[in-house]
């Protein structure tokens, strides 16, 4: 369907029809995986997997309200986080994502134009991480956007890795930095409420572009399971984290029966995490802990591969797993042994809730 030219106006949603909607938004996908034999078009897609693998399925639902706030997200960046989120559920298995699905509950207020920035990133997001989008559903919402996106992946027979397979005297691997993506949040959340409080005044967020981008287009570290792959390490547990250091942690203790202890001088923080928490009078190192939505990995490693890990970059080892007796701490700065306590943060309350 062509729209006019030098039309203003949003165009809805029903001038398309859900079939005629579904076919607009989907025209421009480009198949890159071999093993996708057909994807959109049909009542299911077909898949031939690689020989001597094994399938990953992960889905994760995004919800209008809870999980994002469209008055500060750019539907674009939506549209790829809600792929990446996914696909770092497949990394953190040590696997390879193949395909994607994704669908949508969509409210009235939505226009075709909207969806199409949406969808503009979702694609944006196949093209850089070599995955297909080969199927999904678009219905209609009385309570705003939710999207449910599912990605299928392939691992290795015999080198998926879990969460409870950690050992005693393992050490505890962390890619990239913590806490970031959180202060990005509480910026942007800030932000909104100055605005709501005088939509006059122009948003104050000169300097920050990393922890923004951190909030709004994490990216998922599949060059992570590479480097591994070639130094020929294998981690003995892996999860990402996407609720928080203390809870992706203490996941892992809990499903392998160990315990842990990590270093508080060890923590990678950026600079600007640093720095930000310390305008909002806040301690960086909660930040780091409790603050989730970072998508770094957090593996560990047998005590054998040290010299291994030591060589990759932007890689930092945390601590270590202990006897499930020595329980779950954190060696502060000071030498205190505290136990981790998980958190779980809701971005639209603006209040931490001990999960």
């Amino acid at each position: 369907m062509e729209f006019e030219e030098n039309n203003n106006e949003p165009t809805q949603l029903g001038e398309l029809g859900e079939f005629g909607l579904i076919k607009h938004l989907t025209q421009n996908i480009k198949l890159q995986q071999p093993s996708t034999i057909f994807g959109v078009g049909d009542d299911a897609a077909i898949i031939d997997p690689t020989a001597g693998h094994q399938t990953l399925v992960s889905t994760d639902m995004l919800v209008e309200g809870v999980h994002f706030d469209l008055l500060y997200t750019p539907l674009k960046h939506l549209g790829y986080k809600a792929v990446v989120v996914n696909l770092s559920d497949i990394y953190a298995m040590n696997g390879l994502p193949k395909q994607i699905t994704v669908s949508l509950a969509v409210s009235n207020r939505m226009s075709v134009e909207a969806l199409e920035e949406f969808y503009e990133g979702v694609l944006l997001a196949c093209d850089f991480y070599a995955v297909d989008l080969v199927g999904g559903d678009t219905t209609s919402s009385n309570a705003g956007l939710v999207i449910s996106v599912t990605a299928i992946g392939e691992v290795e027979k015999g080198k998926a890795v879990k969460r409870n397979t950690a050992k005693e005297n393992d050490l505890i691997c962390v890619s990239g930095d913590l806490g970031g993506a959180y202060m990005g949040l509480q910026l942007l959340e800030r932000e909104k409420r100055i605005f709501e409080d005088n939509s006059e005044i122009q948003p104050d967020l000169g300097g920050k572009d990393y922890i923004l981008e951190r909030q709004l287009k994490p990216e998922a570290r599949h060059d992570i399971i590479t480097k591994l792959a070639e130094l020929g390490i294998h981690p003995t547990a892996m999860m990402d984290i996407s609720d928080g250091l203390s809870s992706e942690i203490l996941h892992i203790c809990e499903s392998s029966e160990v315990g842990c202890a990590l270093y508080e001088e060890k923590l990678p923080i950026d600079p600007m995490t640093v720095t930000t928490a310390e305008d909002f009078n806040l301690d960086p190192t909660v930040c780091a802990m409790n603050g989730g939505e970072d998508y770094e990995l957090i593996f560990t490693v047998s005590i054998e591969d040290h010299e291994k890990i030591r060589a990759m970059e932007g890689i930092a080892v945390i601590g270590h797993i202990t006897d499930t007796n020595s329980g779950r701490v954190l060696i502060t700065k000071g030498g205190t042994a505290q136990p981790i306590m998980a958190q779980g943060w809701n971005p639209i309350l603006n209040k931490k809730d001990e999960e």
